[in-house]
Order: C-alpha cells, then sequence, then structure tokens
C-alpha cells in the first residue's frame, strides 16, 4: 500500500467518496456514457460547455472559469486528487493529499460568491514539497520516517503566504530523502516514506532531484503548480526534466522558516510550473520578508518585491546583452549542445546582443564544508522548533542513529555517507574554520565565477544549459529561471542507473537556464518569458502517461 493511499484510506469520508467518483468515471467510460477523450486536447467539451485540459491549463484559465462560474474550487480539488489517484500507483508523485483540501476549497468558494476575490491564486490548488511545514493535519518528513506526526509551532511562511494569496495546499509532493542530502548510493526521488518518484516523459525515468514529485506533479496537472526546495539543482533540474519553468530564487528572498533545512547559505524556495507567467504568479506571492528569516533582510528596496507579472514582455529580449561563458561550456556537438547554440541564434534574431562572458576560473573549485557544517546546526535549529518530536531526534547525530536502525528507512542499502562526513568534521557552521570554505565558495561563484562574469561584461543574464547551470550560482545564493529547450530524439541511446532509473532516453526534456546577479528574479523573469514565447519548446513532446479525468468529468458530480 502507497503512503498517499494509506491517507487516503484514513482519511475523511468525502476523500472515500472521491475515490467513488474516481471509480464509476473509470467504468463509465468504458461503457461509452461519458466521452472517450484523446489524452491532450486544450478544450474539453461536455454537455455543451467547454473546459480547459488540465495538463497545459494556466492559473489565468482557471481564474477565468472560477469567475464566471464554470466551474467551482470545490470542483478543482475533486478533479486534481482524482488525477492524483489515476497515476501515483506508477509514479508516486504525492505522499499526502490535504484532508481539508475540500472545507478549504468550499470556503473560497463562499468568499468568491461574497464578492471577496484574495488575488490570482484564489481557490487555485497548488502542491508543496514534503519538507515545507504546515500547521494541520498534513505531515512534514523530508521523506523519513523520524519525523512522521511530528508537530510545528505553525506553518511556514510559504504555506501562510500561499494561503493569504487565496491557493489551496492541495497536498504534499514526494522528494528525494532530505532533500538528497543522505546516502552516497540512493536515488533521485527515492524517499523512506514516500517510495520511488518516477518521471512522466518515459517508464522508470529519472524524475532528477530532489524536487522530484513537485516536478513530476505540475509537468502532468496534478495540481495547476507546485513548490519545490533548491540547494543546489533542486528545482532547475526536476523542472528540466518535467520540462517545465522553474525559479530558483535569490537566497533570501523566499523565507526559509520551517522548511527543513540544508544549508542556510544555499537553501531557497520557488515555483515549478508549465509556464513562465504561472511561475511569476506564486513567485509573487511567496517572496518577501520575514523576521524568522534574517537572510529575508537583504531583499533591496527595504524589502519591496518587484511586479514580476509587470516583466512579462514577448519582446523582453530586444536590447538585452545575454553572457555566454564560452570557456566552461562543453566542446562536444550533443543534441543539448546543439539546441543551445540555436537558442542563441533566436535571441539575436529577437534583438539581443551576444557577449562572451567567460568565468576567470573554468573549473571553479569549491568546498563542500559549507553545507556539510551548515546541516549539523540547521537540521537541530529546526527539530528545536517542532512541539511535539515523536522520536525524540535532536540533531544530525540522532536521526542518523535512527535512520541506520529503523528497518524501513531501509539502511544499509541506502547508507548515510552524506551525514556521515558531516558528523566527521567535528565541527558546525558556528566554528572558525566554516569560515575559510564559506570564503572559497564566494569566490568560485563571486569574482571568478558567475557574479564575476556579470560585472566584468555588463550584461543582464548568463545563459546555460540547465544540465550545467546549477551549481555555479548555488554557492553564492543567485538565482536562476530554467524554461524548456528541447528534446532527445528518437533513437537515442537509453542509459540506466544501477538501481533501474533511466538518464536518458527518446523524449527527454532539457532546459535552458537565465542566471543572473542577486536579486534580479524580475530581470530574468523578462527574458525567460520573451525566449518562451518565441519558442513554444513544452508542447512538442507530451508525457507517455496522462491522467485522463478532467473538470468536465467531475462538474456536476
Amino acid at each position: 500500500m502507497t503512503p498517499l493511499r494509506r491517507v487516503l484510506l484514513t482519511a475523511s469520508s468525502v476523500w472515500l467518496a472521491l475515490a467513488g467518483v474516481a471509480s464509476s468515471l473509470t467504468g463509465m467510460r468504458q461503457q461509452g456514457s461519458i466521452e472517450s477523450y484523446p489524452r491532450l486536447t486544450p478544450i474539453l467539451t461536455v454537455k455543451g460547455e467547454t473546459f480547459p485540459s488540465l495538463i497545459n491549463v494556466t492559473i489565468d484559465d482557471l481564474s477565468a472559469g472560477l469567475e464566471s462560474g464554470l466551474f467551482t474550487s470545490v470542483d478543482l480539488v475533486k478533479t486534481y486528487v482524482a488525477r492524483i489517484m489515476e497515476v501515483n500507483d506508477t509514479l508516486h508523485a504525492v505522499i499526502e493529499i490535504n484532508p481539508d483540501a475540500l472545507a478549504i476549497a468550499a470556503d473560497l468558494d463562499a468568499k468568491r460568491a461574497s464578492g471577496k476575490n484574495l488575488g490570482p491564486l484564489h481557490g487555485i490548488p497548488i502542491l508543496i514539497k514534503n519538507n515545507i511545514a504546515t500547521k494541520d493535519k498534513m505531515d512534514n518528513t523530508a521523506g523519513s520516517w523520524s519525523l512522521l506526526g511530528a508537530k510545528v509551532p505553525e506553518d511556514s511562511m510559504m504555506a501562510k503566504k500561499l494561503r493569504q494569496a487565496g491557493a489551496i495546499i492541495l497536498g504534499k509532493s514526494n522528494l528525494s530523502q532530505w532533500a538528497n542530502y543522505r546516502s552516497s548510493n540512493s536515488s533521485n526521488g527515492w524517499s523512506a516514506h514516500g517510495g520511488q518518484v518516477y518521471g512522466a516523459y518515459y517508464p522508470s525515468m529519472d524524475p532528477s532531484g530532489s524536487s522530484s514529485g513537485s516536478g513530476v506533479s505540475s509537468a502532468l496537472g496534478l495540481a495547476l503548480a507546485a513548490l519545490g526546495t533548491e540547494t543546489s539543482g533542486s528545482i532547475v533540474s526536476p523542472s528540466q526534466n518535467g520540462n517545465l519553468v522553474g525559479i530558483k530564487p535569490t537566497v533570501g528572498l523566499t523565507s526559509r522558516y520551517l522548511v527543513i533545512p540544508i544549508s542556510e547559505h544555499q537553501d531557497t524556495v520557488g515555483p515549478m510550473a508549465r509556464t513562465v507567467k504561472d511561475a511569476a504568479y506564486i513567485l509573487q506571492a511567496i517572496a518577501g520578508y520575514d523576521p524568522k528569516d534574517n537572510y529575508t533582510k537583504a531583499i533591496p528596496h527595504c524589502g519591496k518585491i518587484p511586479n514580476y507579472l509587470a516583466a512579462l514582455d514577448k519582446d523582453g529580449l530586444k536590447g538585452a546583452r545575454i553572457g555566454i561563458p564560452y570557456n566552461i561550456l562543453p566542446t562536444s556537438n550533443s543534441t543539448e549542445m546543439v539546441a543551445y547554440y540555436n537558442a542563441i541564434e533566436v535571441m539575436k534574431a529577437a534583438g539581443a546582443t551576444i557577449v562572451a562572458a567567460n568565468f576567470l576560473n573554468g573549473s571553479a573549485s569549491t568546498s563542500s564544508i559549507v553545507l556539510q557544517a551548515d546541516f549539523v546546526s540547521n537540521l537541530a535549529s529546526y527539530l528545536a522548533e517542532l512541539t511535539y518530536n515523536p522520536n525524540n531526534v535532536k540533531s544530525l547525530a540522532d536521526v542518523q542513529k535512527f535512520t541506520q536502525s529503523f528497518a524501513l528507512e531501509e539502511y544499509p542499502n541506502r547508507d548515510t555517507a552524506t551525514w556521515d562526513s558531516s558528523l566527521a568534521l567535528g565541527y558546525n557552521n558556528s566554528d572558525g574554520r566554516f569560515w575559510a570554505g564559506l570564503q572559497q565558495n564566494y569566490y568560485a561563484g563571486g569574482e571568478a565565477g558567475l557574479l564575476g562574469a556579470i560585472e566584468r561584461n555588463q550584461v543582464d543574464t548568463i545563459i546555460l544549459p540547465t544540465s550545467r547551470a546549477a551549481g555555479r550560482a548555488a554557492i553564492v545564493g543567485a538565482p536562476i529561471v530554467t524554461v524548456p529547450l528541447g528534446f532527445y530524439p528518437n533513437g537515442t541511446t537509453v542509459v540506466r542507473t544501477s538501481r533501474g532509473l533511466v538518464t536518458t532516453a527518446p523524449n527527454f526534456p532539457f532546459g535552458l537556464s537565465f542566471l543572473g546577479g542577486k536579486f534580479t528574479e524580475a530581470t530574468l523573469i523578462k527574458l525567460a518569458y520573451a525566449f518562451e514565447q518565441k519558442t513554444m519548446v513544452r508542447n512538442k513532446v507530451q508525457p507517455f502517461l496522462v491522467p485522463t479525468t478532467e473538470l468536465g468529468d467531475i462538474v456536476g458530480f
């Protein structure tokens, strides 16, 4: 029995009724009493009404349908839950559904009916990664049994901001356990509590990590979008594998309060969505100062957040200076690099100036001490916030001991080598020895790397294949926006990991990343949006497995 199924079977009777709705829909399709839809159509017609297809739908589409009364937020929740149930036994993308989601949706429908609208996200279901805490009936475990049942004093600021914007937190997405910061021999998307997430574009696909479930859920329309977290690559990489837009914000633009941490110097929270505009809507809702995360004090202009929606300009590449770091690019003529150089030509044709923006150090030397020492300190700080700690884990050493002794954690088949290295340091991030490692990273990503290349060449962005972008920004907390760039062609050799995950195959998506200086998200969004509108790559290849339940199936039931 999967964790999701366990939640559904122990939740309120309304969820059991929902399961019955999904079952009856399947039977009715087989009997031909409901139209059997093609896998993907932009608009579905049922009983004379047209409904947007949820795999392609946008926030604007849903807002228009909610405002017109074509459907309700309750209808949306029911439909998304049915879609999750269709595919989750195969893909394991969602670890838990919010048992209060229907009640929250009904309340938001009532507010809308009374004339109160909380904004573009009002009544829109969104999933959040299972390391972002909520003070409700859901767990926040980072995929570990050690935190099952633990309680937090309040919502994380990310959950609070989503609720204030009117979003429905539909549930928690599965992830690479501890945000991929536990093992040397595990796999992307695996967690002890949630099982193995698989990607949407090829059977047994590596979803990439660690926001694996968030990426798959957004790709398949299991919610409108999802939140992920990134320390180095965990938003942009699963966004690439999900053919998505992912925004990895500057460290400090979005609060990390009550988000299970790895590193205060590199952790950030951001949206994973199907369009740049939807990602911008969500970033607008979650960005901002939080007195419980002092890194947010660095937000410029006294904490005022730019209007990211105003930055959306289909002609935004005109006059832009685009930096190309030729000395760190591979020289191969791979599918990905051919697409990258074609993207440069698209930008030139759109009026951008292409500038050579080489890094001083092509193979930057970085320190692992930052993450190792931060994790020792930051995990203990998170655990100290818990108001109920069922397994009394108060430190990394406690979590290590639990993991190595609790059978369902699958140790040593999935080892704790990453933690072993952290503990072997013998110190945390308050020790003077930590400073040298931090400065090494700041130089590698600053003067010698990304920030130096931007400043020396006066460019608006550095562009890189997404597969090569994450670490360059991570070590200095700089932002990235990734957008779909292309797909591997038919005939591509299938490559698998030792655990059977497919890492390369036909139809695998890959992305293009726009990297910038700190707090330049508005500029990156403008450029990414203009490129997206010029290319519209996302719709050229579809997932191998797509839920069939649509709004038209649910409305009226």
